[in-house]
């Protein structure tokens, strides 16, 4: 059966996990690699601020090479795109066709997504795309996966540095997505079907930070918790 070679763009959070799960056991594609931008002054994911130790654990627990993208600190969105265009267009001469992710409901988002990719002649793909992120969360804990939050929106310290469980989706507050899919929070996944190990850690310090806002209204203010490997 001929499967779509393809690289898929992996936070190491929830999202990513399980659209990955579905994205296997669809049998549709030859996952050539997890595609993760890093911070280069940091060596941190971007926006998720883990440690680049835990996302290379994270790769080889999962078994599939990992790519990293490596980015300036706070990139300009021409610099961003310029990147990102440069490596996608070497990833389609290696013979990749597709690029997957785990997004579920931005619409905006999707449409850039495709976008961008169409320019370089890559299709994406989005396995978890208009799923019920109440449903999502909960599929996740069932299967067995565990996952702990790294970075929350200011308002949200609280669920910094909390594994999701049934107990966290019920104490969120109403106007929060259970998923975090409007960038609420973001999430390291650590144990589940697809890892062959635990990814072991213990937690930091929580500290705080501002990011200025696209639109130049209030800094985006978020808290972030260090996992330490």
């Amino acid at each position: 059966m001929h499967k779509d070679p393809c690289i898929f763009n992996w936070s190491g959070g929830k999202d990513s996990t399980l659209a990955l799960h579905y994205a296997l056991r669809s049998n549709r594609f030859d996952i050539r690699y997890l595609l993760t931008t890093v911070n280069d002054a940091y060596n941190r994911v971007s926006m998720h601020g883990v440690r680049e130790s835990l996302l290379i654990e994270q790769a080889e627990s999962l078994g599939i090479p990992l790519y990293q993208i490596r980015l300036p600190e706070s990139p300009d969105m021409a610099t961003y795109e310029q990147q990102m265009n440069e490596h996608l267009t070497f990833l389609k001469s290696e013979g990749i066709t597709h690029s997957l992710f785990g997004d579920l409901f931005l619409e905006d988002l999707k449409t850039y997504r495709e976008k961008k990719l169409a320019e370089v002649g890559l299709k994406a793909e989005f396995p978890i795309w208009k799923r019920d992120t109440t449903e999502v969360i909960k599929e996740f804990i069932t299967l067995g996966y565990k996952t702990v939050v790294v970075c929350a929106k200011e308002g949200l310290e609280d669920f910094c540095g909390r594994i999701i469980d049934e107990g966290f989706i019920a104490d969120l507050p109403p106007d929060i997505d259970p998923c975090g899919e409007n960038g609420e929070f973001h999430t390291f996944t650590f144990e589940g079907p697809l890892f062959k190990k635990t990814i072991d850690f213990t937690l930091g310090e929580k500290v705080f930070r501002t990011y200025p806002s696209p639109e130049g209204d209030k800094p985006s203010g978020y808290w972030y918790m260090d996992l330490i490997g």
